[in-house]
């Protein structure tokens, strides 16, 4: 008999994955210890787990997954051969028509490309904070600035300069901080400059000491001055999303944490896997009184919202408080931790669709 793990790690499906298709009924456990609960399966079962893992991969629905599985080892194929190729078919039009829309999109693109033209724009601003506002708010976005080469446009933070606020913003599409510093000096339009990380680190570096703190930027170069240290170098050539059109609404669940307190819970409590290479999840909930629970498997609560648990742990460690808000609504809305003294800085995580 193979173990739940052992199947698990030899078949491709997680553990969490296992245990939705016992209780859908598509792969079943040859024994389910009545005690302590623990799903055993023969070794004849692993053949059916890697078909199972294949056919999740392939995306094939749930109802034709049944199907396939209890066709596959019938001497008629015909079945199985009629449901592969119906959902291959699927897979070639979903291909074809995305292939369309994105040529029209690609032909709106250019149109507003040579319409539009992006203007230079400097601004020198004093930070009446000195040093130590300025680190703190590199701090609370450092952590969620993007790695992926195919997406340069979010390898930096975005400064944006507008009045006497300055919004420092970070995302990798899966998470995103904001944070802010005052600002003086600064008249006219916002100015806008992405600063690569490499620069965003030499600046952070300087910000250890003391004295008077400048910021310039000038078309594509943006300088940072404390006392009689400089770091300056080329912004991204590339524009920043509005941000601001994914700023999260307060509201939905809100429990205040402490962070010690989560982060022990986080880094011992329970946490589900959805298959080989993907992340730790922690599956949250807020009870009513404003009570977080870490939900075990089996949780049968449908607002539960699960989250990438390194993902998490990094945005406690970057909201510099004892004390956190944490939002939560329904398991498709991106979660919030705010602090109690300033919601203006805060983390947003995208949640992770759980199987089941």
């Amino acid at each position: 008999m193979r173990s739940i793990g052992e199947m698990a790690r030899d078949s491709g499906l997680g553990v969490s994955a296992l245990r939705f298709y016992d209780r859908a009924g598509v792969l079943v456990p040859a024994w389910v210890d009545p005690v302590s609960g623990y799903r055993w399966y023969e070794p004849g079962q692993l053949e059916e787990a890697r078909l199972l893992a294949r056919l999740r991969r392939a995306g094939m629905p749930l109802p034709d997954i049944r199907l396939v599985l209890a066709s596959w080892s019938g001497a008629d194929t015909d079945l199985v051969r009629t449901l592969l190729t119906a959902h291959l078919g699927r897979l070639e039009q979903g291909l074809s028509d995305a292939r369309g829309e994105f040529s029209a999109l690609r032909a709106l693109l250019d149109h507003r490309e040579n319409a539009m033209t992006s203007p230079r724009t400097a601004t020198t601003v004093r930070m009446p904070g000195a040093a130590p506002d300025l680190a703190a708010a590199l701090d609370a976005v450092r952590f969620a600035v993007g790695t992926d080469p195919e997406l340069p446009f979010l390898g930096g933070v975005l400064f944006d300069i507008e009045g006497e606020r300055l919004h420092l913003v970070a995302t990798d599409r899966y998470r995103m901080a904001v944070a802010h510093a005052g600002v003086a000096g600064h008249e006219g339009d916002r100015v806008q400059a992405v600063v690569p990380t490499p620069l965003v680190d030499a600046m952070r570096a300087l910000l250890r000491g003391d004295g008077p703190v400048r910021l310039s930027v000038a078309g594509d170069r943006v300088t940072l001055e404390v006392g009689d240290r400089q770091a300056a170098g080329q912004c991204l050539d590339h524009d920043f999303p509005d941000y601001r059109r994914l700023l999260p609404k307060a509201g939905g669940r809100r429990a205040v944490v402490e962070v010690a307190d989560f982060r022990e819970a986080l880094e011992t409590g329970p946490v589900r896997s959805e298959g080989a290479g993907a992340p730790d999840l922690s599956v949250l909930s807020v009870r009513d009184g404003g009570t977080v629970t870490l939900c075990a498997d089996g949780d049968a609560d449908p607002e539960r919202v699960a989250v990438d648990r390194d993902f998490l742990l990094d945005a406690l460690a970057a909201g510099g408080r004892d004390r956190l808000v944490l939002e939560l609504d329904a398991p498709t809305v991106p979660i919030a931790l705010r602090r109690l003294d300033d919601e203006g800085t805060f983390s947003v995580l995208m949640p992770v669709r759980l199987e089941d």
